[in-house]
């Protein structure tokens, strides 16, 4: 049982860091329209178009890896593997949510961030969807 408070309390860092990556965005998705007068839709602005898509694929994504990574836990994940994952996905997020947030940043930046995010995501599901077969017929 304390093996799964100590997994789960890592979980609630990498939580903790993605919810304040969801808020930074969002902010920064609010200071634009109020700039701009836009409180509704995009206004024809690009960089508004931009942050807003930005702030979408935050919300797409974030949620999906912390419920796995939660699950990860409650089924015993290593302690490591939650922190490998946990702070993986949220450099790829954090680069991610400021390639939006930047009115002209090089493409490069978006792919970099979301390369790294995919791949926590990718070895989270193979995790689990193996442990989840082994569960069944192991």
């Amino acid at each position: 049982m304390e093996h799964i408070q100590a997994n789960l309390g890592a979980v609630g860092i990498y939580v903790a860091l993605n919810f304040f990556i969801l808020v930074w965005i969002a902010n920064s998705t609010g200071t634009l329209r109020r700039k701009l007068k836009i409180s509704i839709g995009n206004g024809g602005n690009q960089h508004l178009e931009r942050i807003m898509r930005g702030h979408a694929n935050a919300a797409e994504n974030i949620p999906i890896f912390l419920i796995g990574l939660t699950v990860g836990a409650l089924i015993g994940m290593p302690l490591i593997a939650i922190h490998l994952l946990g702070i993986i996905f949220t450099i790829g997020r954090a680069i991610h949510a400021h390639h939006f947030i930047m009115e002209d940043a090089p493409f490069k930046t978006r792919m970099i961030g979301f390369g790294i995010a995919l791949l926590a995501m990718l070895v989270l599901f193979a995790g689990l969807f193996v442990h989840g077969i082994w569960a069944l017929f192991g």
